[in-house]
């Protein structure tokens, strides 16, 4: 039921054009799969449309939806221990390539961190608050990510 002048999910296909890349981008770096990415950013969207009324900010609302869709299908993934076919790797400049490699060798948790601080040029406070971690937490999680990085590129 509508009310005079309101449209329900106003601003939902804005929001999706809007956000859709940069948050595939997110669970891309997050999952480390194209696939995953895909349907992670549809789930995300798909349950936030049931509510859009509801949300006030929807950018911050949606990157938690992917951070935790991401952190609900490896856990899904390793309880079925399923191979998933690999698409062949991006070639990137060599610093790049061991960089990243090193990143995804990372726990989820610090992976997560890493990407969210570093890609997303988001401040660990914000990133504590899309993990729902203490930021006491996250920045002691951002430390260590940072010294297994340190050690395995030294």
């Amino acid at each position: 039921m509508t009310t005079k002048g309101h449209v329900p999910n106003a601003g939902f296909e804005e929001a999706y054009r809007e956000h859709r890349m940069a948050l595939l981008r997110l669970a891309y770096l997050i999952s480390g799969s194209h696939e995953v990415s895909e349907d992670v950013v549809q789930s995300a969207f798909t349950s936030a449309h049931e509510r859009w009324d509801q949300i006030k900010n929807p950018l911050p609302y949606l990157k938690r939806a992917v951070v935790n869709l991401v952190k609900d299908g490896q856990r899904r993934h390793f309880r079925l221990r399923t191979k998933v076919v690999e698409r062949p790797p991006v070639v990137l400049p060599h610093e790049l390539d061991e960089a990243w490699t090193q990143i995804t060798q990372l726990p989820w948790v610090q992976r997560a961190v890493i990407v969210l601080h570093y890609y997303e040029d988001l401040p660990l406070a914000e990133v504590a608050d899309i993990l729902n971690r203490p930021a006491a937490t996250v920045r002691s999680d951002h430390r260590r990510a940072l010294d297994k990085l340190r050690k395995a590129l030294a």
